[in-house]
Protein backbone atom coordinates (compact mmCIF):
# COMPACT_ATOMS: atom_id res chain seq x y z
CA UNK A 1 0.00 0.00 0.00
CA UNK A 2 1.21 3.42 -0.98
CA UNK A 3 1.55 6.51 2.07
CA UNK A 4 0.02 9.54 1.29
CA UNK A 5 0.65 13.27 2.62
CA UNK A 6 -1.46 15.76 1.42
CA UNK A 7 -0.19 19.64 2.25
CA UNK A 8 -1.23 22.57 0.23
CA UNK A 9 -4.29 23.89 2.24
CA UNK A 10 -4.83 26.77 4.22
CA UNK A 11 -7.03 30.22 4.18
CA UNK A 12 -7.89 32.06 1.05
CA UNK A 13 -10.45 34.87 0.35
CA UNK A 14 -13.38 33.96 -2.53
CA UNK A 15 -11.60 34.13 -5.84
CA UNK A 16 -7.91 33.04 -4.59
CA UNK A 17 -6.19 30.26 -5.50
CA UNK A 18 -4.78 27.55 -3.22
CA UNK A 19 -1.92 24.24 -4.72
CA UNK A 20 -2.34 21.01 -3.09
CA UNK A 21 -0.25 18.54 -3.31
CA UNK A 22 -0.06 14.87 -2.35
CA UNK A 23 3.28 12.88 -1.85
CA UNK A 24 3.13 9.31 -2.17
CA UNK A 25 5.67 6.79 -0.70
CA UNK A 26 6.30 2.64 -0.40
CA UNK A 27 5.20 2.38 -3.26
CA UNK A 28 5.47 2.38 -7.15
CA UNK A 29 4.16 5.75 -7.74
CA UNK A 30 3.09 5.47 -11.66
CA UNK A 31 1.38 2.36 -11.62
CA UNK A 32 -1.70 4.08 -9.39
CA UNK A 33 -4.29 5.95 -10.61
CA UNK A 34 -5.01 8.98 -8.18
CA UNK A 35 -8.04 10.87 -6.89
CA UNK A 36 -9.18 13.88 -4.84
CA UNK A 37 -11.99 13.95 -2.75
CA UNK A 38 -13.27 16.45 -0.03
CA UNK A 39 -15.62 16.23 2.75
CA UNK A 40 -17.30 19.61 4.40
CA UNK A 41 -18.77 19.23 8.27
CA UNK A 42 -21.89 17.71 7.99
CA UNK A 43 -21.45 16.12 4.61
CA UNK A 44 -20.56 13.21 3.13
CA UNK A 45 -17.18 13.02 1.28
CA UNK A 46 -17.42 13.48 -2.23
CA UNK A 47 -15.50 12.76 -5.45
CA UNK A 48 -13.34 16.18 -6.93
CA UNK A 49 -10.95 15.38 -9.61
CA UNK A 50 -8.99 11.94 -10.62
CA UNK A 51 -6.26 11.02 -13.24
CA UNK A 52 -5.11 8.45 -14.53
CA UNK A 53 -1.61 6.51 -14.19
CA UNK A 54 0.01 8.36 -17.08
CA UNK A 55 -1.71 11.65 -16.41
CA UNK A 56 -3.30 11.27 -20.22
CA UNK A 57 -7.07 11.24 -18.68
CA UNK A 58 -8.69 13.55 -16.14
CA UNK A 59 -11.78 13.84 -15.31
CA UNK A 60 -13.64 16.57 -12.63
CA UNK A 61 -16.76 17.02 -10.73
CA UNK A 62 -19.51 19.45 -12.28
CA UNK A 63 -18.55 21.65 -9.24
CA UNK A 64 -15.16 22.38 -9.97
CA UNK A 65 -14.99 21.98 -13.40
CA UNK A 66 -12.94 24.59 -15.33
CA UNK A 67 -11.46 26.12 -11.83
CA UNK A 68 -9.82 22.98 -10.48
CA UNK A 69 -6.90 21.45 -12.57
CA UNK A 70 -5.35 17.83 -11.34
CA UNK A 71 -2.02 16.72 -12.59
CA UNK A 72 0.70 14.47 -11.41
CA UNK A 73 4.43 14.28 -11.46
CA UNK A 74 5.71 10.43 -11.87
CA UNK A 75 9.33 11.47 -11.42
CA UNK A 76 8.32 12.98 -8.35
CA UNK A 77 5.88 10.71 -6.50
CA UNK A 78 3.46 13.69 -6.58
CA UNK A 79 -0.27 14.50 -7.26
CA UNK A 80 -1.48 17.90 -7.22
CA UNK A 81 -4.92 19.92 -7.63
CA UNK A 82 -4.45 23.33 -8.51
CA UNK A 83 -7.66 25.51 -7.30
CA UNK A 84 -8.38 28.94 -8.80
CA UNK A 85 -11.66 30.96 -8.49
CA UNK A 86 -12.12 29.22 -4.85
CA UNK A 87 -15.59 29.74 -3.56
CA UNK A 88 -16.88 29.49 0.21
CA UNK A 89 -18.74 26.14 -1.04
CA UNK A 90 -14.87 24.55 -1.75
CA UNK A 91 -14.47 24.67 2.03
CA UNK A 92 -13.40 21.11 2.93
CA UNK A 93 -11.22 18.78 4.14
CA UNK A 94 -9.22 17.68 1.01
CA UNK A 95 -7.98 14.09 0.90
CA UNK A 96 -6.00 12.22 -2.08
CA UNK A 97 -6.40 8.92 -2.81
CA UNK A 98 -4.90 6.00 -4.79
CA UNK A 99 -6.40 3.52 -6.76
CA UNK A 100 -3.97 0.42 -8.39
CA UNK A 101 -4.88 -0.13 -11.89
CA UNK A 102 -4.38 2.22 -14.88
CA UNK A 103 -7.89 3.13 -15.08
CA UNK A 104 -9.38 6.46 -13.51
CA UNK A 105 -12.17 6.11 -11.19
CA UNK A 106 -14.83 8.29 -8.94
CA UNK A 107 -15.63 5.96 -6.53
CA UNK A 108 -14.23 6.01 -3.12
CA UNK A 109 -14.45 2.54 -2.43
CA UNK A 110 -12.69 1.89 -5.63
CA UNK A 111 -9.56 3.61 -3.71
CA UNK A 112 -6.86 1.49 -1.58
CA UNK A 113 -4.82 4.32 -0.12
CA UNK A 114 -5.90 7.33 1.56
CA UNK A 115 -3.98 10.35 3.00
CA UNK A 116 -4.78 12.47 6.58
CA UNK A 117 -6.61 15.09 4.76
CA UNK A 118 -5.92 19.07 4.41
CA UNK A 119 -7.88 21.62 5.39
CA UNK A 120 -9.30 24.66 2.80
CA UNK A 121 -11.30 27.21 3.84
CA UNK A 122 -12.64 29.88 1.85
CA UNK A 123 -13.74 32.96 3.43
CA UNK A 124 -15.81 35.79 1.49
Amino acid sequence: QVQLVESGGGLVQAGGSLRLSCAASGGTFSIYAMGWFRQAPGKEREFVAAINWIGANTYYADSVKARFTISRDNAKNTVYLQMDSLKPEDTAVYYCAARPGTGLSTIAANFGSWGQGTQVTVSL
